[in-house]
């Protein structure tokens, strides 16, 4: 019989609350915490929409096997414990969310960084599924990077080895990052960093992206597309940044496979073979071809990373 077990995406405004089993979400709930005040502010929220999820896939709470609680930030497994937030939920750390898992849901709970989770779900059922060597990219409102080696995810002692892919130096004279250093790659070309990226850029006040109300990838991309030289010039930059940061972890961790996922790759046509192409040439990887493949389960990949990280605990 396949486990079911509860799950939690949790975002920066919003959670996405499933129960899931195996390779499949069997019911989600979408929650917003613009409203909320910290994560303890969000969590009978979110307690509230996972119930909803196990009434719409007919699943008792009693026969999940936990809830799988991803992050966004730095966790302590073994311990249930949110080590660090960056800026966002600051009281996560003095939360015990094991305690809250008992008492409102009955359940265990197993906290994790939201990019493991997402890898843990492509490899359990997506783009990494066959390997125990995968490093995973994200590209979005931040940059994320996670690796596994030998089927294990890389933690390393102070839980943050493996998932600060995004704050690899891609620049060292570059923009000041959320995380303290100086041109990551999170700092050149996230979603967060893009508005002052394009503003800084030769030609802007004349560029078709100056008279748009929005300055993320979607606008950029259009642009370029269009024929805007700005755009064009923003978005080229930001496939390099992109690309050596792939590289970057390629060597630091040597995969036999990169899976590029985040909202960014919905349009993937224009972002994965120029990563690729850049991973072909400058990956000294002597022993084959990393493997670069588009994300297969979007929005899913951390929910159904659920299964996996509750079987083993």
């Amino acid at each position: 019989m396949a486990v079911k077990a509860l799950a939690v995406d949790l975002g920066g405004s919003h959670a996405a609350c499933a129960v899931v089993a195996d390779r499949e979400v069997l019911a989600v709930e979408r929650v917003s915490l613009e409203a909320a005040r910290g994560l303890e502010g969000a969590l009978p929220p979110i307690a509230a929409a996972l119930r909803r999820a196990a009434s719409l896939a007919g699943v008792p709470l009693s026969a999940c096997a936990g809830l799988a609680f991803g992050f966004c930030g730095l966790v302590d497994t073994a311990a249930g414990r949110v080590l660090s937030t960056n800026a966002k939920y600051d009281d996560a750390p003095g939360l015990d969310l094991p305690r809250w898992c008992r008492e409102s849901l009955g359940l265990r709970l197993q906290v994790e960084n939201d990019a493991r989770l997402a890898l843990l779900g492509e490899r359990h059922a997506g783009a990494a599924r066959g390997t125990d060597d995968a490093v995973m990219m994200t590209l979005g409102t931040g940059i994320g990077g996670v690796a596994m080696i030998e089927g294990r995810l890389l933690r390393g002692k102070h839980f943050q080895a493996g998932v600060l892919g995004g704050h690899l130096v891609a620049d060292f004279e570059g923009r000041p990052c959320t995380c303290g250093g100086v041109g990551c790659v999170e700092a050149e070309a996230s979603t967060w960093a893009l508005p002052d990226v394009c503003r800084a850029t030769p030609g802007f006040p004349a560029s078709a992206l100056a008279g748009r109300e929005r300055l993320d990838f979607e606008t950029l991309f259009s642009c370029a597309v269009e024929g805007d030289p700005v755009a064009a010039a923003v978005r080229d930059r930001c496939l390099r940044v992109w690309a050596a940061g792939a590289v970057a972890m390629i060597h630091a961790w040597d995969p036999e496979v990169l899976v590029i996922g985040g909202g960014v790759m919905r349009d993937a046509g224009a972002v994965l073979p120029a990563i690729e192409a850049h991973v072909r040439r400058h990956a000294w990887t002597p022993w084959g071809e990393v493997a670069v493949r588009a994300a297969a389960l979007g929005d899913r990949a951390a929910l159904l990373g659920a299964v996996p990280l509750l079987d083993r605990a």
